[in-house]
């Protein structure tokens, strides 16, 4: 398996229901992409403090490193990306592979 996690800053001129519609269009690739096994996001909840400016996360799931490889220029990806990457200030996107 591999998991692909990312966090965003979204930019101050982002609302509320615009972050909405970004997650809500990321989720869709889920059943749509094959070997994307599900999605998981939320906003920052640690007093750690040390988001380094990033407001919320996503963890993704495949069941193979050709999986992910295959979603990266995938039609569907590259529609939720039209949709989130305007509303972003930075991204960090990371990928391990999961050893059982």
């Amino acid at each position: 398996m591999v998991r692909h996690f990312g966090v965003f800053q979204f930019k101050n001129s982002v609302t509320d229901e615009q972050i909405v519609h970004c997650f809500k269009t990321m989720m869709e690739m889920v059943g749509q992409i094959p070997g994307l096994l599900d999605m998981e996001h939320g906003p920052y909840e640690s007093p750690e403090g040390m988001n380094d400016g990033f407001t919320h996360g996503f963890v993704m799931t495949f069941d193979s490193p050709a999986s992910r490889d295959a979603y990266l220029p995938h039609p569907v990806h590259e529609h939720a990306k039209d949709v989130v990457v305007p509303n972003l200030e930075r991204v960090v996107v990371f990928d391990f592979e999961v050893k059982n």
